[in-house]
């Protein structure tokens, strides 16, 4: 079957991307092996993060690395192996990390995420999705008043400069929002025009119906490969060939399994998270997005239950599961919030697809046409999906994009 673009990766930013140019009348077939919004934007947070203008940078600082080193955080572990492999693309992040180039990172990064939640609300209007998402915001909480002051001066500034807007809860005020919360944290800012979502795949999910509705074919198949044609594309999977004008690869952190062979070596690494869920013991009760800012991890009310999210694990894109992460989080996160039995059978793992530079790559493929370019989010896939999605429909069809896309463009790297 022949269409005129090809979407590969049904996560948040594939469907986001087949959504916007289904919209602008393209016949759009997006393919996933598995159902929209299964991989890593199933197992996320749910924040859609309007504060989050500045990505994660690598640690510079001896004393951070010291305590990095013995290898038994909750917010970063490494896996020897993980390390190795990514090298490379490691020591170029450190590289970026370095103040005068993170600043200008920071600048250019920036211009997706402020308009983050416009562009949700448009895909969120479309799927009739209003009831999964609230507009709260979300918290972080402190144990110790010189981070929390630090952590604030740098609040301010992010409104001074991107728009960030956030209040400062005192102890007597976190009590009042999160009665059930121990007396562990001592306030938290409260990241106040931020979204978070009570079901990231259903959103997901959501979004690939409204793609649905405007004309555009999900198609569920194991791909195989991907080859050019004379006139496009092509395709090849355990169901048939698909072929198609344009191809967009969006496959987070499998993108490179089909690009490689075509002579791209993007420096992506992946960064692993672990979520579970559990019940609230004592008819409990937690009423925000928290994220316990010192040890490095999230509690979020979702409908599934409280879902206990990790920090990053540095490793390989197959590497085995450890559940000493998630372990030490929840005998922290315990001592904060009354947190009874475990719902899932097993940890969820999902791999963040990860450039050295913290910015996704965007546009079109530098050897090939009609070969386009949508990952490398980090971790903000789910937050950035819609805004990646409306610039690079744009760029396809020829119209101004939304913000400079210049330093997302995938020449930036030496990729062939």
């Amino acid at each position: 079957m022949t269409h005129d673009t090809i979407v590969l990766g049904a996560g948040m930013v594939g469907t986001s991307v087949a959504f916007h140019l289904a919209c602008r009348g393209r016949s759009v077939a997006l393919v996933d092996r598995q159902a929209p919004g299964q991989a890593t934007s199933f197992g996320n947070a749910g924040i859609i993060q309007r504060e989050a203008v500045q990505p994660h940078p690598f640690p510079r600082d001896v004393a951070t690395l010291l305590r990095v080193l013995p290898n038994r955080r909750i917010d970063i572990r490494y896996r020897p192996k993980g390390m190795a492999e990514s090298a490379g693309p490691l020591w170029q992040y450190w590289r970026h990390s370095a103040p005068e180039r993170y600043a200008a990172i920071v600048a250019e990064y920036a211009t997706l995420i402020r308009h983050c939640t416009q562009e949700h609300q448009v895909m969120i209007d479309a799927a009739q999705a209003e009831s999964l998402v609230s507009k709260a915001g979300w918290l972080e909480g402190f144990r110790s008043q010189p981070i929390l002051d630090e952590v604030l001066a740098n609040a301010r500034t992010l409104e001074q400069r991107f728009g960030v807007t956030h209040d400062l809860l005192d102890h007597r005020a976190l009590k009042a929002a999160e009665p059930d919360l121990s007396d562990e944290l001592i306030g938290a800012i409260q990241w106040t025009n931020a979204w978070t979502v009570n079901d990231p795949g259903a959103l997901v999910q959501a979004y690939a119906r409204a793609f649905v509705e405007q004309g555009g074919i999900f198609e569920r198949m194991e791909v195989q490969r991907l080859d050019p044609t004379t006139h496009g594309w092509r395709l090849n999977t355990d169901s048939g060939a698909l072929e198609a004008q344009d191809i967009v690869v969006a496959a987070g952190p499998w993108s490179l399994q089909w690009l490689t062979p075509l002579g791209y070596r993007l420096p992506m690494f992946p960064k692993r998270g672990y979520h579970m869920h559990y019940s609230l013991a004592d008819d409990a009760c937690l009423n925000h997005w928290l994220m316990d800012f010192e040890s490095g991890y999230l509690l979020a009310p979702m409908r599934s239950g409280i879902r206990l999210t990790t920090g990053a694990e540095l490793t390989t894109l197959d590497g085995p599961s450890r559940g000493g992460q998630l372990a030490a989080a929840e005998r922290v996160a315990r001592q904060l919030l009354p947190l009874s039995e475990r719902l899932d059978d097993e940890p969820w793992q999902g791999n963040r697809p990860c450039m050295p530079d913290m910015k996704p790559v965007i546009g079109p493929a530098p050897g090939h046409d009609g070969l386009w370019f949508a990952f490398g989010h980090g971790h903000q896939g789910f937050t950035l999906g819609p805004v990646t999605g409306r610039i690079l429909g744009e760029m396809m069809t020829g119209e101004p994009p939304l913000v400079d896309v210049t330093p997302f463009r995938p020449e930036r790297f030496t990729v062939s």
